[in-house]
């Protein structure tokens, strides 16, 4: 994907919360990127939309797009079931026979489609499935334990509450300070972002650890420290599977648990009170518990998302939440997120050290 210039298709689904794999990818590889195709914010830029992205267009159809010279399409959104909507269709062959290939990640395989899939092999362009699973994968037998490099996992109280953001923050700082640190993606957006990776949540259930497993050899060669991307939550009715199994394959040393300061109730479930988010020191007892089942770990930080607050109360918030769990808590994107950093560093140095006395 590196060098690649992308037209973002975003259609109807444009914003801070709606788009979450074009704003993640916008925020890291801002250079690559020549436009978002969204009929509802056409004629506006992604600044004006996002708050952040600067004067990059917001354009109504394939067309205007195409006259920005794209080399790729990448598919920013989500649509309900990860399905591909039937007008897309016609864009994406537009999008082909102008010699751009395609970036997906839904459930949808685009190489699967026929239409789409014949216009690529007459144009030679490529069809890039970002969920579709490699088809060797191991179930997890503990291998990660055994790695040399520090490997922290990210944990959260829900999904979409930055477990992806506050690594790739982590990982840029750390990189910084000499630390050979690399960032492992377990989804499509993360695997756009860093160029490799396997999306779990397309992984049968019986290799979501072993796919966990593998990520970790991988990313651990030539490391200091890896970061491996962490999707949903334990007691998300719908995506605790993924969860768990990320948890036990990865075999992590530490966690950093995020959280989004004023989400309430999980996921779409908010007039379900059984589904209320309980505090984040119950969080920290059950995530340290359920790992410990397989690989001792211990939480060393909070990554909170206080994207929707004042600066002042997002503030209070991280005050709040280093209070009531001990631990260092900052929004590793709105402030600085040393806090996080040094806790990386001073966990890893204990870790090198319990090493060299065993």
């Amino acid at each position: 994907m590196h060098g690649t210039r992308y037209l973002i298709l975003a259609d109807g689904e444009f914003g801070p919360l709606t788009s979450k794999t074009a704003n993640s990818v916008i925020r890291y590889l801002p250079d690559r990127i020549v436009g978002v195709l969204d009929r509802v914010h056409a004629g506006r830029t992604i600044q004006d939309v996002l708050g952040f992205g600067g004067s990059t267009p917001v354009v109504a159809t394939m067309r205007e797009g195409l006259a920005f010279k794209p080399d790729a399409i990448l598919i920013g959104i989500a649509p309900m079931g990860g399905r591909m909507p039937e007008e897309w269709r016609a864009w994406l062959l537009e999008a082909i026979d102008a010699g751009c290939s395609l970036w997906s990640g839904l459930h949808t395989f685009l190489a699967d489609d026929p239409a789409l899939a014949a216009r690529a092999r007459e144009r030679g362009v490529a069809i890039h499935d970002l969920r579709r699973a490699p088809a060797d994968l191991p179930v997890s037998s503990g291998k990660a334990k055994e790695v040399e490099p520090f490997v922290i996992l990210t944990v959260g109280t829900d999904c979409n509450v930055g477990k992806m953001t506050a690594q790739l923050q982590i990982t840029r700082l750390l990189n910084e300070r000499g630390l050979r640190t690399r960032f492992v993606a377990t989804g499509q957006t993360g695997i756009m972002i860093e160029g490799w990776g396997i999306a779990v949540d397309a992984v049968v259930a019986d290799f979501i650890g072993g796919a966990a497993e593998w990520l970790v050899l991988e990313g651990s060669k030539g490391a200091d420290i890896v970061l491996v991307e962490g999707q949903g939550s334990l007691n998300h009715p719908g995506y605790s599977g993924v969860t768990c199994g990320l948890l036990h394959g990865s075999c992590p040393d530490a966690l950093i648990l995020c959280h989004q300061a004023t989400r309430e109730f999980i996921g779409d479930y908010r007039k379900a009170s059984w589904l209320k988010i309980p505090p984040l020191s119950e969080y920290v007892r059950l995530y340290e518990t359920v790992a410990g089942f397989v690989h001792p770990t211990r939480t060393i930080g909070v990554a909170l998302n206080t994207f929707d607050m004042t600066e002042p109360a997002a503030r209070a918030a991280c005050e709040a939440a280093s209070k009531e769990t001990g631990l260092p808590a900052v929004d590793p994107v709105r402030f600085d997120p040393t806090p996080l950093v040094d806790a990386v560093v001073t966990a890893r140095n204990a870790y090198l050290a319990s090493r060299a006395l065993s």
